[in-house]
């Protein structure tokens, strides 16, 4: 496998809510990209807890899911469960941090399969035979209004309403999370990103930097840097890993 990802604060906010992880592990990748909302630095800490258990959970179960002792699904599921617990724990132990949530997208490989826990509006996509692929569905208000035919996705792009989620975790006591499974070969580009890249960088503009250039962390950084020449008005982050066996 080949790996990169980056985050970066922008032009216009003062922090940023945003987190990612990648264990690096060739054998059972792990890694994600967080999304977090909420006054008080809460989208912060919302972001930054639901990938530290992202991170101890995979540390935790690697052998188990090695030796196939534990679904992937499962482990998906438990982890963002777990997320979710305590992010909606501390909003609860701090009042500052009341309302406090965050978008997540995780994925795992497993043999040659692709697994995606999905909650919010942060996306998946995956870069194959030169098509670009979203596997995630965002959960938000624009979206669903798409979806029943209200507006075009045209009319989405630019729509005032386009940062309501109705989704994410930490929000509520339980959560509901979609998974989503594809089968992956070689060459195959996967990307996960948080919608301050999306919003500002189109699908075909992804699509480019990746067949310009080779180095996959040299991609990551140039997504970035596009997103905030065309405003940076959001963080953003975006993972990229290519399936690549030898």
């Amino acid at each position: 496998m080949k790996y990169g990802g980056c985050t970066h604060v922008g032009k216009v906010r003062e922090t940023n809510q945003d987190s990612y992880y990648i264990n690096y592990n060739d054998n059972l990748p792990v890694f994600a990209v967080a999304d977090g909302m909420g006054g008080h630095n809460g989208g912060e800490i919302a972001s930054d807890i639901a990938i530290d258990v992202i991170k101890n959970n995979s540390e935790i179960y690697l052998n188990k899911l090695s030796e196939e002792k534990l679904s992937i699904e499962n482990f998906i599921r438990h982890t963002l469960e777990l997320s979710n617990e305590q992010i909606y724990k501390a909003a609860i132990e701090d009042e500052s941090y009341k309302g406090m949530g965050t978008t997540v997208t995780m994925g795992c490989i497993f043999k040659d399969e692709l697994f995606i826990g999905n909650i919010g509006d942060s996306r998946a996509y995956i870069i194959k035979n030169n098509n670009i692929i979203k596997i995630t569905e965002d959960h938000s208000l624009v979206a669903e209004l798409v979806k029943n035919g209200t507006i075009t996705k045209e009319e989405a792009i630019n729509h005032p309403q386009k940062n309501i989620i109705t989704r994410a975790l930490g929000t509520d006591e339980n959560v509901k999370i979609d998974i989503y499974n594809y089968h992956i070969q070689e060459n195959d580009v996967i990307l996960l990103c948080t919608d301050g890249l999306t919003n500002l960088v189109s699908e075909a503009k992804i699509m480019e930097y990746i067949e310009e250039f080779n180095d996959i962390q040299n991609i990551c950084d140039n997504l970035i840097n596009h997103a905030n020449d065309n405003g940076g008005y959001d963080n953003s982050t975006v993972i990229i890993i290519k399936v690549d066996k030898e």
